[in-house]
């Protein structure tokens, strides 16, 4: 005779069925909507940040192989367990202490470069003791491993930079080259040519010459004038940097020469060498030329003279520290503004 099931027993299997069943319709829902993501990203590698693998693989644990086989759909279940494997082994990795001499510290690399970089003529045991001087002690063999794991040819080979060779001789380097402007004559629209040079030091300007056919003869005629031994703008410099234009020929060069002027020609396509006047250039058409129509050559000569004036005595220039090239008085009244060229070009400065 089968025996009869405790009442509280039969409520309880009934219960605990109910309950399987529901965990069931859910785990099958989960499992279906997985699926349905998982066609979403067609092919596409889902992407997951440390954070989803370690929860996963913390969950993938507790189920087991065999339960993953069955309801992981997005990532197989050996993956989850490469993660848990890998979560052991970062917990128990330990990071060795370095063995031997301490490396060199990035600031006095840095130094050493910088100092081999600034001064071409330096051997290893001049800059190791410029080093000692601002407290630090470093082998002369390191200073070479530095400089070789970075390029640097020891000191006789280490060529200097262009921007040493000018502040070497800073005062006795002028450079000089055209600009264009569009000039309305009666024969039309004439292109004319202004040649000029400029102090690199000073920032101080001449204009040598304009004309619509800078020939041999003009630049020829230029190149006397500049070198005058009575008020040539040349007196007392040494360089001209000028590029390789066709327009400054072996007569330009010839007559420089013979007034102590070296001719520096910049390398091909490279007008950052002669930066100073390629922004002279781009300050006189932005400021002035360019924001004006000429009738005549005339006027352009009156422009560019009334942008002289005001390059020298009355604008700041960066390259100076904002100072102005000559001397400028400061009064003590109210600011007032200065006008040229009908209002194109304007100073303040307080009156006297």
């Amino acid at each position: 005779m089968r025996a009869e099931l405790h009442p509280l027993r039969a409520l309880l299997l009934t219960v605990s069925g109910c309950v399987n069943r529901h965990q069931q319709g859910v785990i099958e829902y989960l499992l279906e909507e997985n699926r349905v993501l998982k066609e979403q990203l067609k092919g596409r590698k889902l992407r997951l940040t440390d954070d989803q693998r370690r929860r996963l693989a913390a969950k993938a644990k507790v189920l087991g192989r065999r339960a993953l086989n069955r309801v992981a759909t997005i990532v197989t279940p050996d993956t989850l367990m490469r993660w848990h494997r890998k979560l052991i082994a970062r917990k128990w990795t330990f990071v060795a202490k370095r063995v031997g001499r301490p490396g060199l510290m990035k600031a006095i690399k840095a130094l050493i470069v910088r100092m081999a970089i600034e001064n071409p003529s330096w051997g290893y045991c001049r800059i190791q003791g410029e080093l000692q001087d601002v407290g630090h002690r470093v082998a002369s063999s390191t200073i070479a491993n530095v400089l070789k794991v970075n390029g640097i040819k020891p000191a006789p080979d280490r060529p200097s930079s262009w921007r040493t060779f000018l502040r070497s001789h800073w005062g006795e380097v002028a450079a000089t080259d055209f600009f264009t402007t569009e000039v309305w004559t009666p024969r039309g629209l004439v292109t004319f040519y202004t040649l000029f040079v400029i102090d690199l030091k000073t920032r101080r300007v001449h204009i040598a010459g304009s004309t619509p056919k800078p020939d041999a003869d003009f630049v020829a005629q230029v190149a006397r004038n500049l070198t005058d031994v009575i008020d040539g703008f040349l007196l007392g410099h040494r360089f001209l940097i000028c590029d390789r234009d066709t327009k400054f020929t072996t007569q330009f060069k010839r007559i420089l020469g013979d007034a102590g002027v070296d001719v520096i020609l910049t390398p091909k396509r490279a007008p950052n060498c002669n930066a100073f006047a390629e922004r002279f250039v781009l300050s006189i058409k932005s400021e002035c030329l360019d924001r004006m129509i000429f009738f005549g050559e005339r006027r352009l000569r009156d422009a560019i003279g009334e942008y002289l004036e005001h390059y020298h005595e009355e604008r700041a220039h960066q390259g100076l520290g904002n100072q102005h090239i000559g001397q400028r008085r400061m009064g003590d009244g109210p600011a007032r503004c200065r006008e040229r060229l009908g209002g194109l070009l304007k100073c303040y400065r307080r009156a006297a």
